[in-house]
């Protein structure tokens, strides 16, 4: 009779562990590998769960208050009915969008040499595209646009509140974080047929992956972001400095992939040189529709100051360019609080963007940029964990500013 041999301590522990032993055929059987595929997958928990329902909440809201803009606001005074739910929708950029999406950049042979042009070059191409592909199941034009805003806005909320559970503790993170996007003042441009939900969509999962050191991911991912946003640009920027400071050994095999994000604007100006000989045509259209040519910092403060304060403006208009002031004060702020907290690669994002917006002749759209800022939105759910009254206080004092942008913009005023 043979004796097996004691095992060790180590051995010991290894073994509970490693729990019972599976028969060889069950690592065979098809119904067996099933089960194990779908342990794989990703699931929803029910961090994610309370995350998605508080977006579907925040998504009825602000569609009730688009149906009273159609019932209050009508764009005939004497009208008997209220417009299509889809009216309020279709304001400013977005008709650049469908334009480009049904009509493409140059209809006709019409461009920049056209008297009238509207200088939708201005405008990068993944957002019409991804239009013009949910527009042959969804006839509407309007209600593919929302669609597509609803389905990436979950996306991104899903990512943010994984971002900020990775770094602050308690499952209340991510909630929170949510929290604070969601009630943001200009956070009816989510709902938009716009492409900030969309570019979330991807960058906040790319940024995410970069976390994980998954590089491939993050650089497809970042990819597609800048074909939506120029604004992915800085995003790459921000992800080459992750990389730069955190890889160690043979993750710098990964390096090559880093280059993948610049093949979208690279065919994107590569299209317009085709079209117009001009391989910067889209920065160009910007300077003619939008006074984005080149001022110092400071400069571009005076002119937005002297717009918001010096009654030289309608008084809507000045207001916003009072937001626009507030909202840049914000990204210097946080652009601080960033470096004091060695996060280099954050701070890079918001700082790049801060330039971007902050050296045009005046300040454009800077307060719907916030809603790319995913480091304020960990920032203040942080905060609010250290003080739970800062969740209370953005709730009544910011939240009404979410309200009056969102009527702002749905009938029909500028609201950034």
């Amino acid at each position: 009779m043979s004796v097996s041999a004691p095992q060790r301590p180590a051995e010991v522990a290894a073994s509970r562990a490693a729990g019972p032993r599976v028969p060889d055929e069950g690592r065979t059987d098809p119904s067996c590998r099933a089960r194990r595929a779908r342990r794989t997958l990703p699931r929803l928990g029910p961090g994610d769960r309370e995350v998605l329902w508080l977006y579907l909440l925040t998504r009825v809201g602000i569609w009730t208050t688009a149906g009273a803009v159609g019932w209050l606001f009508p764009a005939d005074g004497n009208a008997r009915r209220p417009a299509s739910p889809l009216a309020p929708w279709q304001q400013w950029d977005w008709t650049h969008y469908m334009h480009i999406a049904r009509d493409g950049y140059f209809p006709g042979q019409a461009g920049p040499w056209t008297a009238g042009w509207d200088n939708r070059e201005a405008f990068f191409p993944g957002f019409p595209l991804t239009l013009r592909a949910v527009h042959t199941v969804v006839p509407d034009w309007a209600a593919a646009g929302a669609l597509i805003s609803f389905l990436a806005g979950g996306v991104a909320v899903l990512a943010l509140a994984r971002i900020a559970r990775l770094r602050l503790p308690g499952r209340d993170a991510g909630r929170r974080a949510v929290f604070f996007l969601l009630l943001s003042p200009c956070a009816v441009f989510l709902a938009a047929g716009y492409t900030e939900a969309l570019f979330l969509a991807l960058a906040l999962p790319a940024w995410l992956a970069a976390q994980r050191q998954n590089w491939r991911a993050a650089s497809v991912l970042a990819c597609l972001a800048c074909s939506v946003r120029v604004t992915g640009l800085f995003l790459v920027a921000a992800l080459v400095l992750h990389f730069v400071l955190t890889a160690r050994g043979r993750a710098w095999r990964a390096a090559p992939w880093l280059c993948l994000p610049a093949l979208a604007p690279a065919l994107y100006s590569w299209y317009l040189h085709a079209r117009t000989g001009d391989w910067m045509a889209w920065k160009h259209a910007q300077e003619r529709g939008w006074y984005r040519d080149f001022h110092t910092p400071w400069e571009a403060w005076s002119n937005t100051w002297e717009a918001a304060f010096h009654h030289t403006q309608p008084t809507g208009y000045a207001l916003m360019w009072q937001a626009e002031l507030l909202a840049m004060l914000v990204g210097v702020v946080l652009v601080a609080v960033l470096v004091r907290g060695r996060r280099w690669p954050e701070a890079l994002y918001i700082a790049l963007t801060l330039s971007a917006l902050g050296t045009s002749y005046w300040y454009t759209s800077v307060p719907r940029s916030t809603l790319l800022w995913w480091p304020l939105w960990t920032a203040l759910a942080a905060w609010s964990l250290r003080r739970p009254r800062v969740q209370s206080a953005y709730l009544y004092v910011v939240g009404p500013l979410g309200t009056t942008v969102a009527l702002t913009f749905l009938t029909g005023r500028w609201a950034g």
